[in-house]
């Protein structure tokens, strides 16, 4: 499901609208959502979302659910959900997945005509899965794939944009199988095309905020190609809100790619989004060598990454005790 496959390149580990942007000092405390895929909406989402220290849901909607067939667009599902979540006061953000990390691909069938050479390229996965477990990415630095995309996003603002908290791009990582790709792909094509969705995404959505989750970018390391100093300087230029798929305190590949510029950036984005997945509450402090606390995870998503909203996967085992009063 969606983010949760926040595999990476090197071995890495699986990792509100108009808002003003928070102070650079001094403590926060982020706001709690809830993160879900669309189709566990009514199983795992709404026996949660009452309770009152969770502010909204984030829900994952492969691309392929919004737009079955060319130019033919269902957003009812969304619809459905919102009016639920608006009916109880609390807020939605959408997840605009484009990229998975196993079979089957939810992309829409059209790409795979010919004038889309492709429509996708596979992936590779280390998340032991196993064989036949490969993912696949949405060839976004082909300009009709990324045409029919802007489109997706274009149809979505002109239901949705002031009516959603946020509307978000799913993470940078991604690892193209180049030995089995023919779609054309290389790095930078890939991190310019990203960049243009970003833009795009902010040109249509005036009123919701628009948020790129960013962790690492294929072909760099510790910022060794400047995509990720570029990333946070043009996402503050254009008031693009970023984010990422994990909260990890003591992660050593984020802290050489993403955290530091989360964190030299804090109180210079329009939002910062972090969601705390499902692999994350298996990640053990270094220093205690237990699992990460809720308080952990809170105290670093608020005050080095600037979180303003954490948004927990359902099974995070403070969900399924009391809410505190």
């Amino acid at each position: 499901m969606g983010l949760t496959g926040a595999a990476v390149a090197s071995g890495a580990p699986a990792p509100e609208s108009g808002k003003a942007p928070a102070a650079a000092t001094g403590k926060k405390t982020a706001k709690n959502y809830l993160y879900s895929s669309i189709g566990d909406f009514d199983a795992n989402v709404k026996p949660l979302l009452d309770r009152p220290d969770v502010a909204g849901v984030q829900l994952v909607v492969p691309w392929k659910a919004m737009e079955r067939k060319k130019d033919q667009y269902d957003f009812s599902e969304i619809d459905r959900a919102l009016k639920y979540v608006q009916d109880r006061h609390k807020k939605l953000f959408i997840q605009v997945q484009d990229r998975f990390f196993q079979a089957p691909s939810r992309l829409p069938d059209y790409l795979k005509d010919p004038e889309y050479k492709g429509g996708a390229a596979p992936t590779k996965n280390d998340n032991g899965l196993g064989p036949g477990k490969a993912g696949t990415v949405a060839a976004q630095w082909n300009p009709q794939v990324r045409d029919r995309f802007q489109k997706l996003l274009k149809a979505m603002a002109q239901k949705f944009d002031g009516r959603l908290a946020g509307v978000n791009l799913p993470e940078t990582a991604t690892e193209v199988d180049t030995k089995k790709d023919h779609t054309g792909y290389s790095d930078d094509a890939y991190f310019k095309a990203e960049l243009d969705n970003m833009a795009y995404g902010k040109k249509v959505f005036t009123k919701t905020q628009f948020i790129q989750y960013v962790n690492f970018w294929p072909g760099e390391w510790n910022n060794s190609r400047k995509y990720m100093s570029r990333t946070f300087e043009f996402a503050k230029k254009h008031g693009i809100g970023l984010g990422g798929p994990d909260v990890l305190p003591g992660a050593k590949p984020q802290l050489e790619n993403s955290y530091p510029f989360f964190k030299k950036y804090r109180g210079q984005l329009p939002m910062v989004a972090m969601a705390v997945q499902e692999p994350d509450f298996e990640y053990k402090n270094p220093e205690t060598k237990k699992p990460y606390t809720r308080q952990e995870f809170v105290d670093f998503g608020s005050n080095t990454l600037g979180a303003d909203g954490l948004f927990w996967a359902t099974s995070a085992p403070w969900l399924h005790k009391p809410a505190a009063r």
